[in-house]
């Protein structure tokens, strides 16, 4: 048995420190080229343009994914834990 609660904080940690860190980048004027790199490598032509940093669309983005993330993962342990008893 998984316990949802931690399967949720886990999600929840991983997808919420993986867009802090795309926020970092934003703010200190990497994330474009960034960009600009996985779309080369992937041969794509790139058409999106980084935006200036914004600390209210930051702090959304990292919330809004932290939580989520913990309703994805408490959902996914749920669903294990029914799947496998």
């Amino acid at each position: 048995m998984t316990n949802p609660n931690k399967v949720g904080l886990v999600f929840a940690t991983l997808i919420g420190v993986s867009h802090l860190v795309w926020v970092i980048l934003v703010a200190a004027n990497w994330a474009q080229p960034l960009i600009n790199f996985i779309f080369w490598a992937h041969m794509i032509q790139p058409i999106y343009v980084i935006g200036p940093f914004d600390p209210m669309a930051a702090a959304v983005l990292v919330i809004i994914t932290f939580l989520w993330g913990y309703i994805l993962g408490f959902i996914g342990g749920s669903v294990w834990n029914k799947l496998h008893r």
